[in-house]
């Protein structure tokens, strides 16, 4: 199926992006890698009136660089360097392995980060690895720069707290604090690559080894990412043994509202994403002295 017509436009600068966008408002959509965006318009779920190309913007940012205390991934990157990072694999491994399981070779090769993030469907990784590691989104409009928590960026289906003329410029993650490990691991479709259930951790442990605090994310339960809050207060003051770590697991689903698909049932989520929290957690221990 091809889509229907549009009008194709490639700025050159952000500036121009924005004139574009302030002109044509939801009437345009931007174009990154198109691994995400192409397909839905070939099948007429998205028919833009305008298609905006950042192909050839100059200043947008790629890249990925320590500031500060911060990671900084420019919204330009493709998932494959992301995945290729030394920067992600020595500071945040739990994305290179996130960014390593996108898709396939070809998507990893030609989409981007900040396309993924902004497209947010609830079947891709990197929104819930982002959660877990608390980043906040870099983002300029015509008003000018601002900077949006991860916890309120992703607002439904497909949906963000990006206005029609904003540009996602950056990811920005903190550093890891001494003690911290992260983890991730998913239940991803085998053909698509597509998130069926999934989970990102951003483990602290304390002195004596104890789970200091944690910051855990599920993803394919819901609309957006889910914070496993029980999960969080179940492991906090105690040792990362098996027994604990399962044991917390278990309440992964607690408090969350899971959606059917064409994948899998609710019931079968819920008792999926106990597993699949598990395992993040024990990727990350095994990273930082394994659950005994």
């Amino acid at each position: 199926m091809e889509p229907a017509s549009f009008d194709y436009f490639a700025p050159r600068t952000i500036g121009e992006t924005l004139d574009l966008l302030t002109r044509y408002g939801d009437d345009a959509k931007l174009l990154a890698g198109g691994q995400s965006l192409l397909p839905t318009m070939k099948l007429r779920l998205a028919q833009p009136r305008y298609l905006i190309d950042l192909g050839q913007v100059a200043d947008l940012p790629g890249g990925i660089r320590i500031e500060g205390d911060e990671v900084v991934i420019g919204a330009f990157t493709l998932h494959a360097d992301v995945a290729a990072s030394e920067v992600v694999r020595q500071r945040l491994p739990a994305l290179g392995d996130a960014a390593s399981g996108v898709g396939d070779v070809q998507v990893r090769n030609r989409g981007t980060i900040g396309g993924s993030v902004a497209h947010a469907d609830p079947g891709a990784d990197f929104p819930v690895i982002l959660t877990a590691l608390n980043a906040s989104l870099a983002a300029v409009s015509p008003r000018g720069a601002r900077t949006i928590p991860i916890d309120d960026f992703f607002t439904d289906f497909f949906t963000t707290a990006l206005a029609p003329d904003e540009v996602l410029t950056e990811i920005r993650i903190p550093l890891p604090p001494a003690g911290a490990t992260t983890g991730y691991a998913k239940l991803g479709n085998p053909a698509s690559g597509y998130v069926v259930v999934s989970a990102g951790v951003l483990l602290v442990r304390g002195p004596s080894g104890e789970c200091a605090s944690a910051r855990i994310a599920v993803g394919g339960l819901q609309a957006t990412p889910f914070r496993a809050a029980a999960v969080e207060q179940a492991l906090r003051g105690q040792q990362p043994t098996a027994e604990a770590i399962a044991a917390a697991a278990s309440k992964a689903a607690d408090g969350a509202d899971p959606y059917g698909d064409v994948y899998a049932s609710e019931d079968y989520k819920r008792q999926v994403a106990a597993v699949y929290v598990r395992r993040a957690l024990e990727a990350a221990l095994g990273r930082n002295g394994a659950a005994s």
